[in-house]
């Protein structure tokens, strides 16, 4: 696979690289067959369906698995850390150096206890929450001034229970949803690229 998007100049064929049209959407998660179904990869679920969507698969990369999707003229790279989610600003921070992505095109994708099942809130920046991923993020960029997808998960569970909460299987309620939700996620991640940050808070904040 080809990673490096280019553009060509027909006199001397001379590369030439548009890094605004290049984008690194990361779903947060972790690695393994236990957490596959598991609400703290709610990420990785999102770049599954936009890969599938568009006709991409993944391919083992470093730091990560890796699939690349052109849409109207535009370069995504859909990223799966295999660091586990502690370490995932290892990964976006090496991605996004090598591609020469800048910190505007760079949208994180992972889950949120504050907000309902399936709501969506896209911010082009903020605190880590608490959130282990976001923290190594920001750690990782130094800066927590880049896009992230929050995916609520809700907080329904007992007190002392929320890592077995974060890291449990989809309710059935929830599976019976989820598959519409994940079409709407890959939808606003597709308008963030095609439309811009603040068209699409404005169309699926709150959705």
């Amino acid at each position: 696979m080809k990673w490096l998007t280019s553009l060509f100049n027909k006199k001397g064929n001379q590369e030439i690289t548009d890094p605004m049209k290049k984008y690194l959407i990361v779903g947060l998660g972790n690695i393994g067959a236990e957490y596959v179904n598991t609400r703290h990869n709610i990420g990785f679920k999102v770049v599954d369906r936009i890969a599938q969507q568009e006709g991409s698969s993944f391919e083992t990369a470093k730091l990560g698995a890796m699939a690349e999707v052109k849409i109207k003229g535009r370069t995504l790279f859909l990223l799966k850390p295999n660091t586990y989610m502690n370490l995932s600003g290892k990964a976006i921070k090496y991605w996004l150096d090598k591609e020469n992505i800048p910190l505007e095109n760079l949208l994180v994708i992972t889950d949120d206890l504050n907000l309902p099942f399936g709501t969506i809130r896209i911010k082009a920046k903020g605190s880590d929450g608490g959130h282990n991923g976001l923290k190594s993020t920001q750690q990782l960029l130094n800066t927590a001034d880049y896009p992230r997808f929050r995916f609520g998960i809700s907080d329904e569970f007992k007190k002392g229970k929320q890592v077995d909460y974060v890291l449990g299987e989809w309710n059935e309620e929830e599976k019976t949803k989820l598959s519409e939700r994940l079409d709407t996620s890959a939808e606003a991640v597709k308008s963030f690229v095609l439309s811009g940050l603040a068209n699409t808070m404005s169309s699926f904040n709150g959705k």
